[in-house]
């Protein structure tokens, strides 16, 4: 059932590292993006398939993870994702992508959930430096980042609180916990 698709497609952030993702499986996901909405029909996304563990440490290393969690500078060596897919938009083809990749991740998210994979989207990347990293072309813009793998964390949804305090946070057992608007909250009319 998609509802139970959807609630099961959290943003994981620590994953069991050791679990391959194979190109196949990238691919696979990447193909569902194909039979996504797209502004005009213009189809101007791009993707970076990266499941080897050498070019897996290029990108880790420019991306920033969990900004609500001061304390903690993402996962460490054994928790890293398996694999990455880079979102990019061909600037030959447009100049502006609305919101097509927000579409095509969480498409590339719902399909990794359905193989028992997670993953996360990570919009905090250092472009220079990706771009440098591993060789991508000046007319590609890098729109976000998808980290994957088998998650190594528990996810729990709850109610925003009293206080409005929608920041996600962690528990003494690394339990994330990401406070969601209620229904009443978010239809205005």
């Amino acid at each position: 059932m998609i509802a139970d698709l959807i609630r099961s497609n959290r943003s994981y952030r620590r994953f069991h590292q050791e679990v391959s993702i194979e190109i196949e499986t990238l691919k696979t996901l990447v193909d569902l993006t194909r039979y996504c909405a797209s502004a005009a029909n213009l189809q101007p996304l791009k993707y970076i398939l990266s499941c080897e563990p050498e070019k897996n440490a290029s990108i880790f290393a420019h991306l920033g993870w969990a900004g609500y969690l001061t304390d903690w500078a993402g996962p460490p060596e054994g928790e890293r994702p398996s694999a990455h897919i880079i979102v990019l938009g061909d600037t030959t083809v447009t100049k502006s992508f609305g919101c097509d990749h927000g579409i095509a991740c969480q498409t590339i998210l719902l399909g990794a959930a359905e193989k028992g994979l997670g993953g996360c989207m990570i919009g905090s990347v250092r472009r220079k430096e990706l771009r440098q990293a591993i060789s991508i072309q000046d007319h590609l813009e890098i729109l976000l980042v998808i980290a994957l793998g088998k998650p190594k964390e528990s996810v729990i949804i709850e109610n925003v609180g009293p206080d409005g305090d929608i920041k996600y946070w962690r528990d003494e057992k690394g339990a994330h916990h990401v406070p969601k608007r209620s229904l009443d909250e978010i239809i205005i009319g």
